[in-house]
Order: C-alpha cells, then sequence, then structure tokens
C-alpha cells in the first residue's frame, strides 16, 4: 500500500508468548485469525469470522503485534491475517513469503489512496496537486496539518520543506494527535475555511467529509500514495484446506464499504460485531460473490448456511 506509517496501523505492545502454542492449523476445524488493532481490520475481521462461524468452522481473534503476527502465521499458530499493508509492511513480510512459509491469498483492498487533502471545495477553487498550495498560501497561513510527529508521512512533509519541494520550502507542518487534528480539519470545513490535511482510506473521514486527494507534485513524496493490503495466510494452508484458501482468496473488499465500517464502528463507536451482522444482513449479494464455490463444512453451498444463519 503505502511507504508511511499512519496512527491507526500502530503497533499493539504484544508479545509472540501470547500466542498459544500449538500444532499447524490444529485440524482447520478452527480459523485463527491475527489482528492488529486497526479499526478496518477489527471490522472486516469480525465480517470474515461470522462467515466462518456460519459455515461451520470455530473462528478465534487474537489482537497482536503485526511482528507477532506474521511469525505466528509461520509457525502454524495462526491462520490468516487480513490486514498486511503494502509497502509498509513489504520489509517484514518478503522473506516469509519467498521462503514458502507464508502466503498471499488475496489483495483485500487494492488502490487505497492517502496524502494531503483538501476539502472538495478547495479543489474545485483550483487546488488540484501540492504545486498548488503554494499559490494559494495565504489561504492556508501556509501551514500543513499533520499527524501524530514521527510517523512516516510526517517526515516525508518535513523532508518536502527541507528540500522546498512544489514550493514548500516557507511552509510550516503542524504536528498533533489523529484526534486533534480531525476535529481541527472538521471546524475548517464547517466554516468553509481553506486547509489541506494528511488523509487516507479506509478511514470514517471519508464518509464525513468530503475530501480532494491531492495530485503529487515535484516528486514531493506527500500525496498520491497508493497502497494495497493483502490476506496473509500460511504458505501451506491451500493444501492444508482448499476451501477455506478459496474463500480468502474470493474475500475482496471494496474501499466504500470499508469507509463505512470504520465510521460506524471508530466514529460512532458500535460494536464491530454489531456492525458486521449488520452489514452481512444487509449486502447478501456480496457475501455470494465471496462465498461462490464455497462449502460449508456439512458439505452444502456456504451460502445457504450463511442464510440460515443471518435469516432473523
Amino acid at each position: 500500500m503505502r511507504r508511511f506509517t499512519l496512527p491507526q496501523y500502530g503497533l499493539a505492545l504484544t508479545t509472540l508468548g501470547l500466542l498459544t502454542a500449538g500444532p499447524a492449523h490444529a485440524d482447520l476445524d478452527q480459523v485463527r485469525f491475527g489482528v492488529s488493532p486497526w479499526p478496518g481490520v477489527t471490522v472486516k475481521t469480525e465480517i470474515a469470522a461470522q462467515l466462518l462461524d456460519a459455515m461451520g468452522y470455530r473462528t478465534e481473534q487474537k489482537e497482536l503485534a503485526v511482528g507477532v503476527i506474521l511469525n505466528g502465521l509461520a509457525n502454524g499458530q495462526l491462520d490468516a491475517y487480513l490486514g498486511n499493508w503494502y509497502p509498509v509492511q513489504q520489509e517484514m513480510t518478503e522473506p516469509l513469503l519467498d521462503s514458502g512459509r507464508l502466503a498471499h491469498a488475496a489483495a483485500n483492498i487494492s488502490n487505497a489512496n492517502s496524502g494531503l487533502v483538501v476539502p472538495s471545495y478547495v479543489h474545485e477553487a483550483g487546488v488540484d496537486s501540492v504545486a498548488d498550495l503554494d499559490r494559494y498560501r495565504d489561504r492556508f497561513d501556509g501551514k500543513i496539518q499533520g499527524i501524530e510527529a514521527g510517523t512516516g508521512i510526517n517526515d516525508a512533509i518535513l523532508k518536502a520543506i527541507a528540500e522546498n519541494k512544489a514550493g514548500l520550502g516557507d511552509w510550516q507542518l503542524q504536528e498533533s494527535s489523529t484526534a486533534a487534528m480531525l476535529a481541527y480539519a472538521g471546524q475548517k470545513i464547517a466554516d468553509h475555511e481553506w486547509v489541506t490535511f494528511v488523509g487516507w482510506e479506509p478511514h470514517w473521514m471519508n464518509v464525513n467529509y468530503d475530501l480532494y486527494y491531492l495530485k503529487d507534485a515535484d516528486d514531493s513524496g506527500v500525496a498520491d500514495i497508493v497502497s494495497t493490503v493483502w490476506t496473509l495466510v500460511p504458505g501451506d494452508l491451500k493444501r492444508q484446506d482448499a476451501n477455506l484458501y478459496r474463500f480468502f482468496s474470493q474475500y475482496r473488499v471494496d474501499i466504500a464499504d470499508q469507509n463505512d465500517w470504520v465510521y460506524q464502528y471508530s466514529h460512532e463507536e458500535r460494536p464491530a460485531d454489531e456492525v458486521a451482522s449488520e452489514w452481512i444482513h444487509g449486502h447478501e449479494a456480496t457475501v455470494a460473490k465471496w462465498l461462490e464455490g464455497v462449502t460449508a463444512k456439512n458439505g452444502k453451498p456456504a451460502i445457504e448456511a450463511v442464510r440460515a444463519e443471518f435469516a432473523n
């Protein structure tokens, strides 16, 4: 996906010792998910788990640091991870993929965008790329609203300022918490004032605000950052359980759907299981596509088992 670590992709402080040791893949009646503590991954995993539960699998979700999840998958202590973000996690993952210990079942999110954004009314007034910002410096007060200090995107913005990329040499980065940045931006948008800040998807900001992702300019590296999120499984999962592997290979999520999941779970603070079950109830056509050719543990089509489970 992108080159930068954003705040909702921070690592949980968990050690490998918290994983329950056991034989590789138990018997695959059980599916053990590693879950990095990011809203999108949380709900995405909950939806997959509810579908697999309806199909007759037993599921377990463990919130863990990314490094612990990778080791757990490679060592047979976990069976799936739905948040393998590229290129952020690429360096960590590639050696295990190259050795065959891990495999990518599918790109469950494709073409996710991140970088500097402006409200749509600012874009309509003439701000299309990073190079346009300096033309309207006074409207922005020469300030870019950033997130937590030390994050990759902040560092890239500071580098662009230091190197005077796209005319940003005399701009200032206002580092803050993600919540504070979005509160500030939200107030500016409510007042129809000009503001540029760090945006990314999937995230609830894309539901709450009408935003435009700026195009990059002068190779600044602060916009137009495209990312991919992979489903990561043990290298031998396809051989161990081809049916389960087929489900994971077909579980591909629309960014707009995950934006909505994150909005419901993170912004409106609804429980992940409620968000997941409500979404499954209302999107049978998408679920049927994910389950095409997949069977439940009793040998019947998986979609029939899901319909029965979510009938009421």
